[in-house]
């Protein structure tokens, strides 16, 4: 394991706290993008690490509005 990947494993770790508290609120089907926001984070996190992964989970949620089109957006 990546020095990269141990300092996301925080971040990983609040993901899934979110996922499994405030997550199981939001209903199924709401969110406009694929992957969810959710997913997205934990793939960016762990693909570009605690820094840019985190940036790009951030970006997303800010693009995350009643304005977007939504859509496929990948990491």
């Amino acid at each position: 394991m990546t020095v990269r990947h141990v300092l996301a494993s925080p971040l990983i770790a609040l993901v899934h706290l979110y996922r499994s508290t405030l997550g199981v609120l939001v209903p199924a089907g709401t969110c406009k993008y694929h992957p969810s926001c959710s997913q997205y984070a934990l793939d960016a996190l762990r693909k570009h690490g605690p820094v840019k992964g985190a940036a790009l989970a951030a970006w997303r949620l800010l693009r995350c509005n009643p304005w977007s089109r939504g859509g496929v957006d990948y990491p």
